[in-house]
């Protein structure tokens, strides 16, 4: 089987890269809006790009009638937010919170999901996420350049909350703990507490 990707609409386009692409890991990005309202939405176009200086990067689709979403109009308007990772225990409430709402409605309140303040940036982050990262809007890239789609957003890791169940013996994550979910096709997710290791050879 071949796909000639440039023949392809959109749509299809996107549903067979998001159906083989996975697991993808889910960005949890919580952020304020100018006015000081807060939103918490789920992306699963999400990545580690760089260690040095440390940076994720979300990928931030606009709605289907070109308007901005919330993240990205108040990532734009603040320079901040935070990325959570979501366990299996909160899948169902990342799940919730990808409801389209009217700018201006919390998804915290909507959802009852409880915040915690964070330490160096202003949007505050979930409670009981296992690992939080406080960032910094490095850039909001629009993507392609000729007719933007989308917004890659660089952000720089400024502080990062780790839940101490999650360590092994050594202090490290123990990806059994950690529990993630990660997005597949579809309605389908994975978890991390199946897993394997393999050695890398010298």
């Amino acid at each position: 089987m071949q796909l000639d990707f440039t023949a392809l609409t959109p749509l299809e386009r996107y549903r067979w890269l998001a159906s083989t692409v996975t697991p993808r890991p889910i960005a949890w990005v919580s952020s304020l809006s100018a006015e000081g309202v807060s939103n918490l939405a789920p992306f699963s176009f999400f990545q580690v790009i760089s260690d040095d200086p440390p940076t994720l990067m979300v990928n931030v689709n606009h709605r289907p009638d070109g308007s901005l979403k919330d993240t990205l109009r108040n990532v734009q308007a603040t320079g901040e937010l935070v990325i959570q990772l979501v366990s299996f225990a909160q899948a169902e409430a990342m799940n919730a919170s990808a409801a389209v709402l009217p700018y201006g409605i919390s998804e915290f309140e909507h959802c009852g999901i409880a915040s915690l303040p964070s330490v160096q940036v202003k949007p505050p982050r979930v409670v009981g996420a296992a690992v939080a990262f406080e960032c910094k809007l490095v850039e909001a890239m629009p993507y392609p350049p000729a007719a933007p789609n989308c917004h890659l957003l660089f952000a720089q890791v400024l502080l990062a909350h780790i839940d101490e169940q999650v360590l092994n013996e050594q202090g490290r994550i123990d990806a059994g703990r950690l529990d993630l979910v990660g997005r597949l096709g579809g309605t389908a997710y994975t978890r991390t507490s199946q897993r394997f290791d393999l050695t890398r050879p010298s």
